[in-house]
């Protein structure tokens, strides 16, 4: 299972299609097995869940994201999880041990990174 993280760098960014780069966990019985950052290749509406769809992606944690991307990853079957915080490395193994829920943390503004914790 490949699980990708919004971060900023080695933590989990506040906003996903903010975030400075992906880390991307592959998991295999509840433990990882190997990580790589991506950088971020920019925010264009409706781009970033088809990148990381294409690199095997099928969870995706962050601290908040926007509605359309969340209907898009849903789509394809790409689970959501957001309400996240700390280190990105910590949320993967909270998600894999059952510890990590979904919020539901919904951005509807993208003007200001601190309202995605709403």
């Amino acid at each position: 299972m490949k699980i990708a993280v919004a971060s900023e760098n080695e933590m989990v960014a506040g906003h996903f299609g903010h975030c400075s780069n992906f880390n991307i966990f592959d998991v295999e019985d509840k433990k990882i097995v190997n990580s790589e950052s991506v950088a971020n290749p920019g925010h264009k509406p409706g781009f970033l869940p088809v990148f990381l769809g294409d690199k095997g992606v099928e969870v995706i944690i962050s601290g908040g994201m926007g509605q359309g991307a969340i209907d898009i990853f849903n789509k394809k079957n790409i689970e959501v999880v957001t309400g996240a915080a700390g280190k990105a490395e910590k949320a993967v193994m909270d998600y894999i041990n059952g510890a990590l829920i979904s919020n539901g943390s919904v951005c509807n503004k993208h003007e200001h990174h601190d309202e995605c914790h709403e």
